[in-house]
């Protein structure tokens, strides 16, 4: 089971954060909330995620919601590692 500060540092690296993605909580809003966060970061954002995370996400499995909050992203990542 991965933790939110996972999720933080995958952020940092793609978007660029800095100290700003140490101030995400579960509950921040990403995509319209982060500028940096469009749809070309959300493609790279999943690109990370697999690789980082020994995952695969199917086109099928994105959705907005999946990309809500932090929190959305954490609990994504968890199912798709079964835990």
């Amino acid at each position: 089971m991965i933790g939110i500060e996972d999720i933080q540092q995958v952020l940092r690296d793609v978007l660029q954060l800095g100290d700003r993605a140490d101030t995400l909580t579960a509950n921040s809003p990403l995509i319209g909330s982060i500028p940096e966060f469009d749809s070309m970061a959300v493609v790279t954002v999943i690109t990370m995620l697999e690789e980082r995370f020994g995952i695969i996400v199917d086109d099928d499995e994105i959705s907005a919601d999946t990309f809500e909050t932090l929190g959305t992203v954490l609990d994504f990542v968890n199912a798709k590692l079964g835990a």
